[in-house]
């Protein structure tokens, strides 16, 4: 089993930047893709980005490409989301999900951590 915990939401002013990270715990962190999502109230969750964690290759939803960059530590098992020029479009809930090999989908996920963008 895998424990997966974010940290690192908040409020923060339109244009500004947050450093959210994600903290994984368990005998059996092995990871094939980790990524981002956010749900924002009355809205679906959608997809953010990801990481291939063994060669760190990453992927954007349009929406953030350019602001947020997705980084990990493999020594700390954690995976970071920077968010750069955030708008209040950016407010959601941030969750980060964890897809082990020859899994389809993402079989881990944290609980969240909300981030607040105020004009």
């Amino acid at each position: 089993q895998v424990q997966l915990a974010e940290s690192g939401g908040g409020l923060v002013q339109a244009g500004g930047s947050l450093r959210l990270s994600c903290a994984a715990s368990g005998s059996t962190f092995s990871p094939y893709v980790m990524g981002w999502f956010r749900q924002a109230p009355g809205k679906e969750r959608e997809f953010v980005g990801s990481i291939i964690w063994t060669d760190r290759v990453t992927y954007y939803a349009d929406s953030v490409k350019g602001r947020f960059t997705i980084s990990r530590d493999n020594a700390k098992n954690t995976m970071y989301l920077q968010m750069n020029s955030l708008k209040a479009e950016d407010t959601a809930v941030y969750y980060c999900a964890l897809r082990s090999r020859s899994v389809v989908g993402y079989d881990y996920w944290g609980q969240g951590t909300q981030v607040i963008v105020s004009l």
